[in-house]
């Protein structure tokens, strides 16, 4: 049976019913997913791998245990692809970079936890090399070449999770894993129009996954919906004695859930300025929407600390004992963005004081962020996701938009520097057909209540169920 395009781009609650009900096989969910992986994604440069032989043997599993009546949940039978930073048993885990074509890793404990739930993988999706950690300024910054946003194939889909952002997007997997440090997971979301979600700093074990900074990593997945992603997260957080910084902090996702109250939410101060004029509008009119359901408390400001400063010190300094023999042995020479090729070479150099400085930052940073929160009564902050849409995939970036800046470092390097929850969103279209987006920042371990905000946000309006034409 030839399952349908328009089904294939339901969010993926929707397909889980089917699936549930038998309306969908998952085998052939499998295989049509499959299809449209290799079909749309040389072209997106969204794929490095797709994983048949492996989907296949997981979906006939799903569907004979879902026939004899063991339904595992939610995820049970329904593909997804992994950034391919992350180990999947059988299959090259590149980091997008050529050093590492061929290497081979163990599933990671996120995978492992997926295929308890039931989830069948179907393909390993593109990166940014190393994660964007060698600096890299341009979107052709892998050796699959630079990932495109299916708005507009010209303009890139962000980084570093750029196959994650484009494969949901035009409907080639239902949901993603990707992974942020700094932007990772809000920048693709944001340039390629879907949901994604960053969990707190612990909340989800790195296991098996590429290092990039240890104490900022975060791995969390990409989806249509808000309520996508608290499936998802319900399914991969919790501890695990591999990761110690995996904390005891499961997730579980109430489908059903309503605000329990009008929630408060703060507007950062100059957080829209500088941005262009189409991100403005379309954060002015999310507001709007926000404002039927919640308070908004505008010109908020955060507390001031070198939040930027500090996180760019120490993923440097981290990165560069991460990638130590990678740099020495000269193989850094053989990626693809000329600037990674001399950007591994800054962080030998950090000094010690340097970064235990950055690295004392952070306590009274995050209790600094706590009380905002706290003594605010804020339930989240909201902020455009990205200040322009997505840059062309020919230029470099500090070309594409001379008269702007990108996203500003305020809100995310305080977050990403001490480990706060978001989720990004779309909100409508800026040039060139190429999407907006919104976010919401919280305090440490709650990504309920924002997915409750975005999930309200959602239910008001249609942006996240529009389709990329030709998709």
């Amino acid at each position: 049976m030839s399952i349908p395009d328009s089904t294939l781009h339901l969010p993926l609650a929707a397909l889980a019913e089917q699936v549930r009900t038998r309306r969908l096989d998952p085998v052939e969910l499998a295989e049509a997913y499959m299809a449209r992986l290799e079909r749309f994604g040389p072209d997106l440069g969204a794929v490095i791998t797709v994983t048949r032989e492996r989907a296949l043997a997981e979906a006939r599993r799903a569907r004979d245990e879902i026939a004899a009546g063991r339904y595992r949940g939610p995820l049970h039978g329904i593909p997804y692809g992994a950034k391919d930073l992350i180990g999947a048993e059988g299959y090259p885990t590149t980091w997008g970079a050529q050093p590492y074509r061929e290497q081979r890793l163990p599933d990671a404990t996120v995978v492992e936890r997926l295929e308890a739930a039931g989830a069948v993988l179907v393909a390993k999706l593109a990166s940014v090399e190393l994660a964007g950690g060698f600096g890299y300024e341009q979107a052709n910054a892998s050796f699959t070449g630079p990932g495109r946003t299916p708005w507009n194939r010209d303009y890139w889909s962000g980084g570093s999770s750029s196959g994650p952002g484009a494969a949901v997007a035009a409907a080639l997997v239902p949901f993603a894993i990707g992974s942020e440090t700094w932007g990772s997971i809000f920048a693709p979301a944001a340039l390629s129009g879907v949901t994604g979600l960053r969990p707190t700093y612990g909340r989800v074990s790195r296991w098996g996954a590429m290092a990039l900074s240890w104490t900022m990593d975060k791995i969390g997945p990409m989806c249509r919906t808000a309520e996508d992603c608290g499936l998802v997260l319900q399914a991969i957080a919790g501890p695990d004695p591999r990761d110690d910084s995996a904390q005891n902090r499961p997730y579980r996702h109430a489908s059903d859930a309503v605000l329990p109250r009008r929630p408060r939410i703060g507007v950062l101060k100059g957080n829209a300025e500088g941005s262009q004029a189409e991100v403005r509008r379309n954060f002015e009119a999310s507001l709007e929407v926000i404002g039927q359901f919640a308070d908004l408390v505008r010109d908020v400001t955060l507390p001031e600390y070198p939040y930027g400063a500090a996180a760019s010190m120490i993923i440097d300094a981290e990165a560069a004992s991460i990638f130590e023999e990678l740099v020495s042995s000269g193989r850094v020479r053989e990626l693809s963005a000329p600037e990674d090729r001399i950007g591994g070479y800054a962080g030998q150099v950090v000094l010690a004081k340097d970064y235990l400085r950055a690295m004392r930052i952070r306590r009274p940073a995050g209790e600094a962020m706590d009380r905002m929160f706290a003594e605010g009564g804020f339930d989240a902050l909201v902020h455009p996701t990205w200040s322009t849409v997505s840059y062309p995939v020919d230029k470099p970036f500090d070309e594409a938009y001379t008269d702007l800046t990108g996203e500003g470092e305020g809100i995310s390097g305080a977050s990403n520097l001490v480990g706060l929850p978001g989720i990004a969103m779309p909100n409508g279209f800026g040039r060139e057909n190429l999407p907006t987006s919104i976010a919401f920042t919280g305090r440490a371990w709650s990504e309920g209540r924002l997915i409750a905000i975005a999930r309200e946000v959602q239910r008001r309006t249609d942006w996240h169920l529009r389709i990329p034409p030709g998709y």
